[in-house]
């Protein structure tokens, strides 16, 4: 039986960054980052883990997220 969290057939997010990182804390940056996202309307395709969950949670103002 697989694990849930490590299997690798999981789905992916597709992360759009929106809105600069610049005026707000420099951790919401580094989440930015982190996430691999550069510029503005740049659009990077994530694993669907916990991690990565909570990594959007905390910049979800500044990106927009669709499921794939």
């Amino acid at each position: 039986m697989a694990n849930h969290r490590t299997d690798s057939k999981g789905g992916t997010l597709k992360v759009t960054l929106v809105k600069s990182p610049i005026g707000f804390k420099h951790n919401q940056g580094t989440v930015v980052k982190a996430l691999g996202l550069r510029r503005i309307r740049h659009t990077v395709e994530l694993k669907d883990t916990p991690a990565t969950r909570g990594m959007i949670h905390k910049v979800r103002h500044l990106v927009e997220v669709a499921d794939s």
